[in-house]
């Protein structure tokens, strides 16, 4: 998969596929699957009486492989075999769902034959390459703290990956399953940098940077030179800090004369999305955190650690859709495929990097609210073990590790000694694993502030919000309607419809044809994101809303906004008051 990399390393031209004029000649007018003889790797080429457009038969959304659409009569469209998304390869658009990802087009040099030539980044890590040297016992050492936070002993340096450690994640959807160690907050006011891969509050936790804000506001903190800049809300949380750096992709960033780190981007959500790698006296450490296809799927082979996400259940979808098809037998049946489809993908990914030590990290969470029941009981994730005992099957020379909180990896150890434990160093019996208890009445109460504020008194809020987010011309209409924790309607809370076609809101639904979803949120949670122009992932990763659809189909570019391209600057709501 391809995607814009101009600030990363400079693009090379590669030639990925060859047909002399007689295989030209030999395709068929519409689609055709043609091999590469040499590496197998399978392309589409589209041939119509206007020439030819030529990708791979790779999808965008999560890398699966297209096939022959039974459903399509004009030849145009394939239909990918993860998830059914429909691609048409004369357009080179996705058509369902519609208005999603342009399909990353292969160039073409063509006389009597044809040359498909692909540009791709080289490899960044093998800029400036270094030996490996000998590791002291305890030189190296890896702490797991809990979710995706690993402190990193490096030398007399250390680092700590995306520390989530108190409060809630996505609003109040989200809790954390482990409890980390006493000296958690110690360990990272200490720290001597820390990498936050992206926004997302599970990793870039507003609650845990407020009290290090208050200890250590100079932390240094490091994060990927991503469109949708990871700390846009920094300023409006009332949070200072002081040492926030932005580095670009593909970039050596020499901490000391052993040690340095590299931030590289997702290949699905670039955007946002980013992984590290981090190397120490030639030994290299990988963590493709929660990144989709991470780097475009080039990553470096052999290190010896790799870390990356494992449990899934981190989307609305299916546990928050009601109607049609959303039964409970085939929302069981949807998240069982689909957490199989993710446990194989990683155990593959693994088997093709082979690093010498995985570790499965960044899924430990909970729906820990009482109100969240039915979500904590219908979203069932995979469990670690089960991922590594696939990874042993499949690949049994490469060790895996599953740690408790408090957990250490001591590399250097790891690496001279064969055996399956060594340098695996357990948490303390005493020492507690999973949390019992999350202070929820602090953070909801919080959320509830919302509710009251002056400018909700006023309807025209409504359309005062909806234009600052900037959505239209999208035939689309959406039911708002604001719930109690039961998802029921409240007295006193709105219910209105907003025609996206031409930012209209209409005290009916519009006779002409449309798209329609109806979305029910929780008005606590609905208020303050609206306050403060936050993006909608508290809502739909948060688990805060139910959601109906007719017809019944994902609407990209509408998601796409709200979830990821709202204004970096929130809704001035003291304007708003003073035009009343």
């Amino acid at each position: 998969m391809d995607y814009d990399l101009e600030m990363m390393a400079a693009q090379a031209a590669k030639t990925v596929l060859t047909l002399d004029a007689e295989a030209v000649r030999a395709l068929k007018v519409g689609i055709n699957f043609v091999k590469n003889p040499e590496d197998r790797k399978c392309f589409i080429i589209y041939k119509d009486q206007d020439g030819v457009r030529a990708c791979r038969n790779q999808c965008k959304h999560q890398g699966g492989l297209f096939m022959k659409d039974i459903e399509d009569l004009h030849e145009r469209t394939v239909r990918c075999t993860k998830h059914n998304w429909k691609l048409d390869v004369k357009a080179m658009q996705y058509v369902n769902p519609p208005d999603s990802f342009m399909q990353d087009e292969l160039e073409r040099t063509e006389q009597f034959c044809l040359e498909l030539v692909e540009l791709n980044p080289p490899d960044p890590w093998l800029t400036d390459p270094r030996g490996a040297q000998e590791l002291e016992a305890g030189e190296v050492t890896i702490t797991y703290l809990t979710h995706a936070c690993m402190q990193l002993k490096l030398g007399q340096r250390t680092m700590l990956f995306d520390p989530w450690l108190t409060g809630p994640a996505f609003a109040r959807g989200w809790w954390l399953l482990h409890q980390p160690p006493e000296d958690s907050f110690e360990r990272l006011c200490k720290a001597d940098l820390v990498y936050i891969s992206h926004m997302h509050s599970d990793h870039l936790s507003y609650p845990t940077l407020k009290t290090v804000s208050k200890k250590r506001p100079d932390l240094p903190i490091y994060v990927g030179d991503t469109s949708r800049p990871v700390f846009w809300y920094l300023e409006k949380s009332g949070i200072t800090l002081t040492n926030i750096n932005v580095v670009p992709f593909g970039v050596w960033q020499n901490i000391d004369e052993h040690l340095r780190f590299m931030i590289l981007m997702d290949g699905v959500h670039p955007e946002m999305d980013t992984c590290v790698v981090v190397e120490y006296k030639g030994h290299m450490i990988l963590n493709t955190v929660d990144c989709t296809r991470p780097n475009g799927g080039r990553l470096p082979t052999g290190v010896d650690v790799m870390m990356s996400d494992f449990a899934g259940g981190a989307s609305g979808f299916p546990m928050t859709f009601t109607g049609g098809k959303y039964t409970e037998i085939w929302k069981a049946e949807f998240i069982r495929n689909e957490r199989k489809k993710l446990l194989n993908y990683k155990a593959q990914l693994v088997k093709s990097l082979q690093p010498k030590i995985y570790c499965p990290f960044a899924g430990y969470f909970v729906e820990a609210h009482p109100s969240d029941l039915y979500i904590k009981t219908t979203n069932t994730k995979n469990n670690p073990d089960d991922l590594n005992a696939l990874i042993k099957k499949n690949s049994p020379g490469i060790t895996t590790w599953t740690p408790k909180p408090g957990s250490v990896l001591d590399l250097g150890v790891a690496l001279k000694d064969p055996s399956r434990k060594a340098g695996q160093i357990e948490s303390p019996n005493s020492a507690k694993t999973y949390k019992d208890s999350w202070d929820f009445s602090l953070y909801l109460d919080e959320l509830s502030l919302a509710i009251d504020a002056e400018f909700f008194q006023h309807k025209s809020w409504i359309p005062f919000y909806y234009n600052w987010a900037g959505f239209k011309n999208y035939n689309l209409v959406i039911r708002v309607i604001e719930t109690n924790d039961d998802f029921e309607p409240v007295f006193g809370g709105y219910d209105y419809l907003v025609d996206f076609l031409d930012l209209s809101f209409p005290p009916r639904r519009p006779d002409r044809a449309h798209a329609y979803l109806e979305i029910k949120n929780r008005i606590g949670v609905m208020r303050h994101v609206v306050k403060h122009g936050l993006l909608w992932d508290n809502l739909y990763i948060g688990f805060q809303n139910r959601i109906s659809r007719d017809p019944d189909v994902y609407h990209h570019r509408f998601w796409n906004h709200f979830q990821i391209e709202l204004p970096t600057t929130g809704p001035d709501w003291d304007l708003f008051l003073q035009k009343l």
